[in-house]
């Protein structure tokens, strides 16, 4: 397969038997098969359609942030998007971006133009295209509030424009969580404000980030979504669960709403404890707790 990938990627942007916890925020996952990291919309297209045609498993991802991947790894190639399609381009109060930018990243260049409406994505550590997947928000702010269309391609390589409208964006959610698509670009519409008062907005944002979640460790974020009625870090605490471990995940003392790597957790130890927090939850409030993470990769 690495003669097939080289037809297509330059050697020096395959990688092999490349360790997942090199390329996610947990630190955490075995090695996949093959990585690389393309560089245009051709050569993702080229890289899919070969592994089709050779029944190769693969998955795409940005910048690791909210990902869990196997001990075992993945047999498969992984795409790569993070830190390579990343151009951004800016026109009055419309922003066109490509996937791999950080989101952080581009709330900041918004805020030097002046535009307002991504302050609540300082501090956030993925990519546009993964956080269009999951309408990533925070502070009251989230992707729905700016996003105009995207343009994405299915596993065959095809090319589909989509309004914002089509996706239909909900809390943590869209349908591209439940399909091969892949989101190769954004355009947003943001309001005009003083960069200054933008500014100090998202300074305020990251001041309550530092010290209210455990930036200290690594994780992927909010380990589940909301459910409706309850805040889950105060739910967490009350079963008395803040600082519980299991190996090397544990419940944040900081914030029970994160479970965190403390130096040498296996992808096992994290499921266990998500495991171990769900059934609780269900068993003592009657609560179904849905995780934010995505998981790849067998999982025993």
């Amino acid at each position: 397969m690495f003669t097939k990938l080289k037809q297509y990627i330059p050697e020096e942007r395959i990688k092999i038997n490349e360790p997942m916890s090199c390329h996610t925020t947990f630190k955490i996952g075995g090695p996949v098969e093959f990585m690389v990291f393309p560089q245009s919309i051709l050569e993702i297209q080229q890289v899919l359609q070969l592994c089709r045609l050779e029944e190769y498993p693969v998955f795409v991802f940005g910048l690791g942030s909210n990902l869990l991947v196997s001990d075992r790894g993945f047999a498969g190639v992984a795409i790569k998007l993070g830190n390579h399609l990343k151009s951004c381009y800016i026109e009055g109060d419309e922003i066109f971006a490509e996937a791999g930018i950080r989101l952080s990243e581009l709330s900041k260049k918004a805020a030097a133009s002046g535009l307002s409406g991504l302050e609540f994505a300082e501090g956030i550590p993925g990519s546009l295209g993964g956080a269009v997947v999951m309408n990533a928000g925070a502070y009251g702010g989230e992707i729905k509030d700016v996003l105009i269309e995207i343009l994405a391609m299915d596993s065959n390589g095809n090319l589909i424009t989509y309004s914002a409208s089509d996706l239909n964006l909900g809390y943590r959610s869209s349908i591209l969580q439940n399909t091969d698509l892949i989101v190769l670009s954004a355009l947003l519409k943001l309001k005009p404000d003083q960069p200054t008062k933008i500014q100090t907005r998202m300074k305020e944002f990251a001041k309550s980030r530092r010290e209210k979640q455990p930036l200290e460790y690594p994780s992927a974020g909010s380990t589940f979504k909301r459910p409706e009625g309850f805040y889950v870090g105060p739910l967490v605490e009350k079963m008395g669960l803040k600082g519980f471990s299991i190996g090397g995940a544990q419940v944040s003392v900081k914030h029970a709403g994160f479970v965190v790597n403390t130096g040498n957790a296996t992808a096992s130890d994290v499921i266990g404890l998500i495991r171990h927090i769900q059934k609780k939850a269900r068993e003592e409030h009657g609560v179904e707790l849905e995780t934010e993470i995505r998981i790849i990769g067998p999982i025993d």
